[in-house]
């Protein structure tokens, strides 16, 4: 519930008008805190990471990388924006955080549900 107050946050901050003295809700640093203590708790749950791994293995698990990618096309795009308006940087990291947090959100998920890893397996080059 807490990501998607913060991505409502995200959100009025992109959409309103520098240039006019509205009030806007702000992104605070102990939220990006928060992600980053949430992925540790689940890092520290799962086995290490040897290798990259596909989405998939369970329906959630697919579903957690779908939004890890939406994630990080919208971080894309917020990037880009930059260029031309500056964007406050919190909700750069905000972004940035969120899509890994969905990352290990997956594997944890995967975890709990007895979901096998699917490991990419490249073609020799």
């Amino acid at each position: 519930m807490q990501v998607q107050h913060r991505l409502f946050t995200v959100g009025a901050v992109l959409a309103s008008d520098p240039d006019k003295e509205l009030p806007t809700p702000d992104l605070k640093q102990e939220d990006i805190a928060l992600l980053e203590k949430e992925m540790d708790v689940m890092d520290a749950q799962l086995p290490p990471l040897k290798n990259f791994i596909l989405p998939g293995g369970h329906t959630s698990v697919s579903v957690c990388h779908v939004c890890r990618a939406v994630c990080r096309r919208a971080e894309r795009l917020v990037v880009a924006l930059h260029q031309s308006d500056p964007v406050d940087s919190l909700v750069l990291q905000y972004l940035n955080r969120l899509s890994d947090y969905f990352f290990m959100l997956a594997r944890q998920l995967g975890h709990d549900l007895g979901a096998e890893e699917v490991i990419w397996n490249p073609r020799d080059v």
